[in-house]
């Protein structure tokens, strides 16, 4: 008997212990959206062209300097008169530009430290581009795969290209860049404070970009990559002037944390975007951000609301972070990401899919710059996280390149049992108003493919920083972005 019932025991505790190391496969990849595709620049022969521009403008010494400042007032002069036309995403004054603009880009990041107004007017000659080319844009269907392109080929370009100055010219670069200045577009009648040299209204959304891996997956991981990985809301008291910011974490879903705290976090940077007040529900109601954000607020304070990793943006119950703004304008009549963001290559959903993520049609964090209906208020960066950005963004888009050759995500299958009972311990201590080491909703083996893959993109950035360092000191200026990403294959050597 004694020995009948020591065997029945350990058949007893086998079954838990198998359950904890019975492997999981990989979950069910949903279709991509129907006629979404991946947006590809196909200029590849045209940076490398720039690049010799800027390299020839650098070794001559910046000697036609003044041809230079003659092509920036030249281009301010063609943007100011696109205030006055109306003009179909097809015009071909926006090829003509995005040409120009690119080429004189290249001199400027030759020449701005040698001429020092240059830096400063190529950077206003971008937001006043960026405006001029948003406007154009409130009579486009922003759902239309021409307009998408014209407005990210226009925004994100944009940047990009500005970017690229910076990092030649760090000394140049200005920390906070703020937007255009229209009285009309940009005025807000809401609560406000101030945080940083920026007047924050009650209603403002913060677009940023957080330091970790799976921030440069969330900001790459879409039919037009972008910069930013993250969204939240700003909320001022009307009677204390008091910031606070309502935003999704994956770690405990929606939290109310101060101006202070939310800039404490891993910022690489952050973008301020504002509803236009020209909107006819804004006309209506200039209140109305006030009251969106005032409702998440509350509903944030009163109630625990899950993270939402499977992106559905039309469920309310669970908020991810772009929800957070969505939803709060949402509930007011006013529409945000009107242009939905689409992830249709395979091997991204694959991946995305294993972390719990189950609509490829959702609102990303970097597609709502291009909604016509906001203004770009101000941004903030540096030349040290823009380069740590370019780096992380670089690793992200060859690991993409990998995952649509087929690599997957995986982990040691040895580590899935601990990670089991930390899930289970996770799940107690949410019942308590608490949070794990597992966050809610991502179920153990996405907990571990998540620490995998920051683990493998750590690796790889610290490589690429190491091989941009050494090709810095070879060529005597700052790998660009293009080259960063030959790095991240570990195709060049010199």
């Amino acid at each position: 008997m004694p020995f009948r019932r020591a065997r029945a025991l350990t058949g007893l505790a086998v079954v838990p212990l198998a359950l904890l190391v019975w492997p999981t496969g990989a979950p069910e990849v949903p279709p991509a959206p129907a006629d979404a595709r991946s947006f590809v620049w196909d200029r590849d022969a045209a940076w490398r062209d720039l690049e010799q521009r800027f390299v020839q403008a650098r070794t001559a010494g910046c000697a036609d300097s003044a041809a230079t400042t003659g092509a920036l007032d030249a281009l301010h002069a063609r943007v100011a008169r696109l205030d006055g036309e109306v003009l179909a995403p097809s015009a071909l004054v926006f090829d003509s530009l995005e040409s120009a603009y690119f080429a004189t880009a290249a001199e400027v990041a030759a020449c701005g430290g040698a001429v020092a107004s240059l830096v400063p007017r190529f950077v206003a000659l971008h937001v006043r581009l960026r405006e001029a080319v948003k406007a154009q844009s409130l009579a486009w269907d922003v759902n239309t795969p021409e307009v998408r392109s014209r407005l990210y080929r226009a925004l994100y370009g944009g940047r990009a290209a500005v970017e690229e100055v910076m990092l030649q010219q760090p000394a140049a670069a200005e920390r906070l860049v703020l937007g255009a200045s229209t009285a009309t577009v940009g005025r807000s009648v809401t609560p406000s404070a101030e945080s940083n040299g920026v007047t924050l209204h009650s209603g403002d959304i913060l677009v940023s970009r957080g330091g970790f891996p799976t921030s440069a997956l969330i900001a790459r991981g879409n039919d037009y990559p972008g910069n930013f990985s993250h969204i939240a809301l700003v909320h001022v008291d009307s009677a204390t002037r008091e910031i606070s910011v309502i935003e999704a974490h994956i770690e405990a879903g929606v939290s109310v944390s101060s101006a202070e705290r939310y800039l404490a976090d891993k910022k690489l940077r952050v973008m301020v975007l504002r509803p236009r007040a020209d909107l006819p529900a804004l006309r209506r109601d200039p209140l109305l951000p006030h009251r969106a954000a005032s409702a998440m607020l509350a509903r944030a304070r009163s109630t625990h609301i899950p993270y939402d990793f499977s992106m559905d943006y039309t469920d309310p119950a669970k908020l991810f972070c772009s929800e957070v703004a969505s939803a709060a304008y949402g509930a007011e009549g006013l529409t945000l990401w009107m242009g939905i963001s689409t992830i249709s290559r395979e091997g991204l959903r694959r991946w995305l899919s294993a972390f719990g993520v189950e609509h490829f049609a959702t609102q990303e964090p970097s597609d709502l710059e291009y909604d016509p209906q906001v203004h770009v208020v101000a941004e903030w960066h540096d030349a040290a996280t823009l380069f740590d950005d370019h780096v992380d963004n670089a690793v992200t888009d060859v690991m993409l390149e990998e995952a649509d050759r087929g690599a997957t995500l995986s982990f040691a299958w040895h580590t899935l049992p601990i990670a089991r009972v930390m899930k289970a311990y996770s799940w107690v201590r949410v019942q308590f108003g608490g949070s794990g080491p597992i966050p809610e909703g991502m179920s153990a083996p996405a907990a571990l493919r998540n620490r995998s893959y920051g683990a493998e993109h750590a690796a790889r950035a610290r490589a690429v920083r190491e091989a941009a360092a050494e090709w810095q000191a070879e060529h005597g200026y700052a790998p660009a972005y293009w080259t960063l990403v030959e790095l991240a294959r570990g195709r060049m050597t010199g």
